[in-house]
């Protein structure tokens, strides 16, 4: 009788590790994961936006008088807001994951581009 209790105490241990192994949780439903393409468009905001404070440093430091370059870098950071909120959108369409990546990238991404277009129309 005591290996009977044995065995199935091991058995249930062994159903508990397993479980523990696949990520799933009660019910049977597996953990969710953030979206691939929310992470990526994250990674576009944080990107847009240590270039931008990068260039407005710069200009400041300069006193207004920069190159052409930081106008060219200003344009490209524009467009990887433009990138960054295209992946928000994709990443919003994959199944299954959790989307607080890809709402917070595509915000980011907005208020960036909105603070860029106002610079670049207050230059022109």
């Amino acid at each position: 009788m005591a290996a009977g209790k044995k065995d199935a105490e091991r058995r249930q241990k062994e159903k508990e590790r397993e479980r523990k192994k696949r990520g799933s949780r009660k019910y049977g439903q597996a953990k969710m994961k953030h979206s691939r393409m929310g992470v990526g468009s994250c990674i576009y905001a944080g990107v847009s936006l240590i270039l931008i404070i990068l260039l407005i440093l710069y200009a400041y430091l300069e006193r207004g008088n920069t190159v052409s370059i930081i106008g060219a870098l200003g344009l490209i950071d524009m467009i990887l807001t433009i990138l960054g909120i295209r992946a928000g959108a994709k990443g919003l369409r994959e199944r299954e994951k959790k989307y607080t990546t890809c709402r917070i990238g595509i915000a980011v991404n907005v208020l960036v581009l909105l603070f860029l277009i106002v610079v670049f129309l207050g230059g022109i």
